[in-house]
């Protein structure tokens, strides 16, 4: 079993895409991203990964398995649901 403190801090050295050309998880636009996406296939840190795209805004690339445009679409999502968390709030307290 992998310990959580050193996926947190050292996932990279987990990853399967470690020692991979870093080209292919860069592929030109329009270019295919399947051959990027299997090595992230089955991953142990896939989610450190995607996370990590995602808390630092990564716009370029595959990480975690995913596309720029599907790593948009969680951001999107996540902020939508933020602010649904934000308004019952705001209404819970209005009701009080």
């Amino acid at each position: 079993m992998i310990e959580e403190d050193s996926i947190a801090e050292g996932w990279q050295d987990l990853a399967n895409c470690l020692g991979v050309d870093p080209d292919l998880f860069f592929p030109e636009r329009g270019a295919s991203t399947r051959e990027a996406k299997e090595v992230c296939r089955g991953c142990v840190v896939r989610g450190d990964c995607l996370e990590y795209a995602l808390q630092n805004s990564e716009k370029f690339g595959i990480w975690g398995g995913m596309s720029e445009r599907e790593r948009r679409r969680i951001r999107r999502q996540r902020a939508l649901d933020r602010q649904a968390v934000i308004q019952v709030v705001a209404e819970t307290k209005a009701i009080s």
